[in-house]
C-alpha cells in the first residue's frame, strides 16, 4: 500500500494538467470556428492528450517511485486515475462553458441537425429509420448536461483503451537474480 500514495499523487497531477488542457483546448476550437463536439471520433484530441498524459505519469512514478518497476496493475490504476480526473475536469469545464457561453448548445444542435441531414438513405437505413427519425426529434430537447454526460462517457471510452495500451508498454517487472 506504500506504493499507491505516490502513485495516486503523481496520477492526479497529470490528470488536473491534462484536464486544463481539455478544456482549453475545446475552448479553443470553438471560438476558432469548429465546434468541439463535432469532431469526428478518430480525429479526437483525447486520444493523443490522455495517451500523453497517461504515459508520462506512468513513467515518472515507474522511474522515481517505484525503483523502475512497474507491474500492470500498478500501470492500469494511474491510467484510471489520470483518466478520469482528466475527463471529470474536461467534463465539468465543459458545463461551465456551456453556462457561459450561451450559443455553445444552440450551435450544437444547428450543426448537428444540418450534419444527419446529410445522411443518406442507404445510412438511414443502416442505423434504423425509426432510430433516426428518434434521435433527429430528440436533438432539439439537448441540454448541457446531457452533452457534458456524452463527452465523459467518450473520453472515458477513449482513456480505457489508452490505458491498456500504455499500461503493457511501460510494464517492467523486477529483474530476478
Amino acid at each position: 500500500m506504500k506504493s499507491l500514495r505516490p502513485l495516486l499523487s503523481v496520477c492526479v497531477r497529470y490528470g488536473l494538467i491534462a484536464g486544463g488542457l481539455m478544456v482549453a483546448f475545446f475552448v479553443i476550437t470553438y471560438y476558432a470556428g469548429h465546434h468541439p463536439l463535432m469532431i469526428a471520433p478518430y480525429l479526437d484530441f483525447r486520444i493523443v492528450l490522455l495517451g500523453m498524459f497517461v504515459f508520462f505519469a506512468l513513467r515518472e512514478f515507474r522511474d522515481r517511485f517505484n525503483y523502475g518497476t512497474l507491474h500492470f496493475y500498478q500501470g492500469m490504476m494511474g491510467s484510471y486515475v489520470v483518466v478520469l480526473v482528466a475527463c471529470s475536469l474536461g467534463s465539468a469545464g465543459l458545463l461551465i462553458f456551456a453556462a457561459l457561453e450561451s450559443d455553445f448548445v444552440p450551435d450544437y444542435i444547428t450543426e448537428m441537425t444540418a450534419y444527419l441531414q446529410t445522411f443518406s438513405e442507404e445510412d438511414i437505413e443502416a442505423i434504423g429509420k425509426e432510430i433516426f427519425e428518434r434521435n433527429l426529434s430528440l436533438l432539439p430537447a439537448t441540454h448541457s448536461r446531457m452533452l457534458a454526460i456524452s463527452y465523459l462517457g467518450q473520453g472515458l471510452l477513449i482513456g480505457m483503451f489508452v490505458s491498456i495500451i500504455v499500461s503493457v508498454i511501460l510494464r517492467k517487472q523486477p529483474k530476478t537474480p
